[in-house]
């Protein structure tokens, strides 16, 4: 293997687009990643589970060592991930093996240190309630290594930390469509009465929907995205896209002398790879604006609702969050839905409004852009 192909696996593993990798599978591409996060699963609910008792007061240095454990693990992780190693079978096995023994090991190491058995799931569960804690994380550790989780999402808040002029830009253009769209209701006392009802878990569920309505709609214009992309792959926008990339002294003119280059089809994977690395970022940005929608409401209320109102509004005098007294739970029950709403309306809106398209949505999709085209070269030399 070539080291320009390593570097630009690598550099797919970074992008959080691993699925681009030829042949990519789970011995060689997906189960060394893992490797890491499933380590830190072991040992934090090692120091976690087995001293609950024998810590007492310790607490804080219990959380201190779970943080130590953290970081380790996060530095071996972007060492192994520099190498794209493949395990051998007998390797796989014992990985494997080893984390399918942890639900039977950390009760029985906690039965030894404090005589008593504490499940994630509580009692009803008993042991069974560590196999589900463990099965849980070893599937969400599949899917998100598989699809560049983490990677995707790391991108995507150091893209939007480092670029806060651009975040002012997007709240100047975003804030006075959305303010109109929920000012209005805000004032409804029938809702401050259904939401005052409402318990948290609920008003949870419903954000989540409201970010699966906002996904479901990126999805849905991906296709098109996709399409449109594939059928620009000449010499002039392929050295661009491989600009800073391994591929930047490839032989474009060569790879395009009877033409664009042409595209290969995404399998299933890499579609849905592609759909993460949009919903991701769009996710992000949508985040970014909830945080400032519910800090607004939360002055807004506390400035123009008074006590006596929310009373007549929600039928019983409000009750002050133990967090903070000063703020009323059904306000911080109210704020969370609207940052909510205005968060998937932003989604929507940047993608079918053509001045929303042009500043918020089309430099998501130059990023994927340049990862399809990265990809041809690749496919392309590989050939």
């Amino acid at each position: 293997m070539s080291v320009q192909r390593v570097q630009t696996e690598r550099w797919f593993v970074r992008h959080g687009v691993p699925t681009m990798i030829e042949g990519y599978a789970f011995r060689r591409d997906v189960l060394p990643r893992m490797v890491p996060p499933l380590a830190f699963v072991a040992l934090v609910s090692l120091l976690w589970l087995v001293p609950l008792k024998s810590m007492g007061s310790g607490l804080w240095l219990l959380l201190g060592w779970v943080i130590v454990v953290a970081v380790v693990v996060r530095l071996v992780g972007v060492v192994s991930a520099r190498r794209l190693t493949l395990f051998s079978p007998r390797t796989t096995v014992v990985v494997l093996v080893v984390y399918m023994l942890m639900p039977v090991a950390v009760p029985l190491l906690q039965v030894a240190v404090d005589g008593d058995v504490t499940p994630p799931a509580g009692r009803w569960l008993g042991v069974l309630g560590f196999v589900l804690f463990f099965a849980a994380a070893f599937a969400a550790t599949v899917l998100g290594t598989t699809y560049g989780f983490g990677a995707l999402l790391g991108r995507a808040i150091r893209r939007t930390l480092s670029d806060l002029s651009n975040s002012v830009q997007l709240l100047g253009r975003a804030l006075p469509a959305l303010l109109f769209v929920t000012l209005f209701l805000f004032f409804t006392g029938e809702l401050w009465q259904a939401v005052n009802r409402l318990e948290w878990w609920r008003i949870a569920l419903v954000v989540v929907l409201f970010a699966s309505v906002a996904v479901l709609a990126s999805a849905s214009r991906l296709r098109e995205e996709i399409g449109r992309v594939e059928q620009d792959f000449s010499a002039s926008r392929l050295a661009s896209a491989c600009r800073n990339t391994p591929l930047a002294g490839a032989p474009f003119e060569e790879l395009t002398r009877d033409g664009p280059l042409r595209a290969v089809p995404l399998s299933g994977r890499q579609v849905r790879n592609v759909a993460l690395m949009l919903a991701v970022r769009q996710l992000v940005q949508a985040a970014v604006l909830g945080v400032v929608l519910f800090g607004f409401f939360l002055i807004l209320g506390l400035l123009m609702v008074t006590p006596e109102t929310a009373e007549q509004w929600i039928g019983s005098r409000p009750v002050p969050s133990p967090l903070i007294p000063v703020l009323p739970v059904a306000l911080l029950r109210i704020a969370t839905l609207f940052a909510g709403f205005g968060s998937m309306y932003f989604v929507v809106t940047s993608m079918s409004d053509r001045d929303h398209r042009r500043q918020f949505f089309a430099p998501i999709i130059d990023k994927i852009e340049r990862a399809l085209a990265v990809r041809a070269v690749y496919l392309a030399i590989g050939r």
